[in-house]
């Protein structure tokens, strides 16, 4: 029963807060090699964790930071295999100046928990932990073979994991896959995600000399690789929007009228987004704002450097430019193929003799999911028991850049799903986390396995 759960979480409040908090003071930074002995020891620590758990551990090696698998198999055969998976490693803090409290050093205030990671994704994956701590205890009858599987790498693509998913295809075989990283679509209103898109990214660097140059010297006589890199990029896009490279759109594949009609579109995003400050929202085209975060791809400048940038002036003409380029994409879309076509409108427009250095990054798919899977239809009811609202079915603009793996490798349906909310700060200073969604997430977790464990699905009945 739901009042168990409610009832066991109260009684273990203090000491899963406090464990809580120990997870969220390891810098587990995975994009930063100052911190590899940090990530080495979160990684130790969930370990132990997870064995006090119930569950049975193992720590899988991979060629970046190892990932923590752990199961617990039920003693009968036909029973339903579920996966839950998140990831121990967080995003830098910087800028550190902008925290009102220090990022591994978690402080509650209002009911709210500030660190970096308190959501994403030490958060929802520790009140996952705690839910099946509490399943194990509770229940009797395990009809349901559980399995955890938490890397250290998705926060810089998984790149270690992708490698060895293949290898353990076998441990990883599932019937019901819950990604649990993803937000609901308001607070109250719970929501399960059926699709997010996938990734791309180059880096590309612009010389023309090999070092900088004197502006009055040379000014109005050597080509500004800013100006020229500028020039190329302001070209990729209309005023409307869309992306101008030729071929980026290619394969991309367009919902229908009832695909459509599934998902929530009553999200107002210029409102969720006040608190932000955000000054111009464009979308593409005729699509809203939703539609283009949702279903169409995009193409974002992610950083630019060239030149002097410190405080005054050094007059110069910078001897290179440089820009991060990253695409979101949709399903239907091939990453590689759309980086070269990135990679070749730079080229085709670029000065002929400027040089152009190119390093080609990690790419991974969009991801679409059955809207009214097993899967799908027990992790709604398990909200539903939770919120008592109505959950709904939505998208996410974001990548998880395994999920397309886990979705071949793992073989059963998978959802993704989360009680996050925009205003959580991931991935910027004052991350938080309420932690009364914290609880709610842990029921949610709870019921899932009931549901699964029991075979009681109302939509069967």
């Amino acid at each position: 029963m739901l009042e168990d759960y409610d009832a066991w979480f109260e009684k273990n409040r203090a000491s899963v807060l406090d464990d809580f908090f120990t997870f969220l003071k390891f810098p587990s930074i995975s994009t930063d090699p100052a911190h590899k002995n940090d990530m080495l020891a979160c990684q130790k620590w969930l370990v132990s964790y997870m064995e006090s758990c119930g569950l049975n551990v193992e720590v899988w090696e991979t060629s970046g930071h190892p990932s923590v698998f752990g199961e617990m198999p039920s003693k009968e055969k036909e029973a339903p295999t579920l996966l839950f998976y998140g990831h121990y490693d967080v995003q830098p803090a910087v800028p550190l100046d902008e925290w009102k409290s220090p990022p591994f050093e978690p402080e509650v205030r209002d009911n709210v928990i500030y660190a970096r990671g308190a959501v994403d994704n030490k958060g929802q994956g520790f009140y996952t932990l705690i839910g099946i701590r509490a399943f194990l205890e509770l229940t009797k009858e395990k009809n349901v073979h559980i399995k955890v599987l938490i890397e250290g790498e998705e926060e810089v693509g998984s790149p270690g994991l992708e490698e060895i998913a293949e290898a353990k295809k076998e441990a990883l075989k599932a019937d019901h896959v819950f990604v649990v990283d993803l937000d609901m679509s308001a607070r109250g209103k719970p929501a399960v995600t059926l699709g997010i898109r996938g990734v791309a990214n180059l880096n590309a660097t612009v010389t023309n000399t090999n070092c900088d140059l004197h502006s009055g010297v040379f000014g109005g006589m050597v080509l500004n690789p800013a100006r020229a890199l500028a020039t190329v990029l302001g070209k990729m896009w209309d005023d409307q929007g869309k992306v101008t490279i030729p071929g980026f759109y290619d394969g991309v594949k367009t919902l229908s009228k009832e695909e459509l009609s599934i998902l929530n579109w009553d999200t107002d995003v210029e409102a969720r987004s006040e608190s932000l400050d955000v000054r111009v929202f464009q979308g593409e085209g005729e699509y809203s704002l939703l539609e283009s975060n949702w279903i169409r791809p995009t193409l974002e400048i992610n950083g630019i450097e060239s030149g002097y940038t410190g405080d005054g002036f050094k007059t110069i003409i910078p001897a290179k430019a440089s820009v991060k380029l990253s695409c979101r994409l949709v399903p239907g879309q091939d990453p590689e193929k759309v980086l070269k076509e990135i990679a070749a409108f730079l080229k085709n427009n670029l000065p002929e003799g400027i040089e152009l250095r190119l390093e080609i990054g990690h790419g991974t798919p969009g991801v679409m999911t059955s809207p009214q899977s097993d899967t799908v239809e027990g992790t709604i009811e398990a909200y539903e028991r939770v919120y008592s609202a109505p959950c709904c079915r939505q998208l996410c603009g974001a990548t998880i850049p395994i999920v397309p793996t886990l979705s071949r490798v793992c073989g059963g349906e998978l959802v993704m799903m989360g009680v996050g909310l925009s205003t959580d700060n991931m991935h910027a200073p004052n991350e938080c986390f309420g932690l009364d969604r914290f609880k709610e997430g842990f029921l949610s977790v709870t019921q899932i396995l009931e549901i699964f464990s029991g075979g009681g699905f109302r939509w069967h009945a």
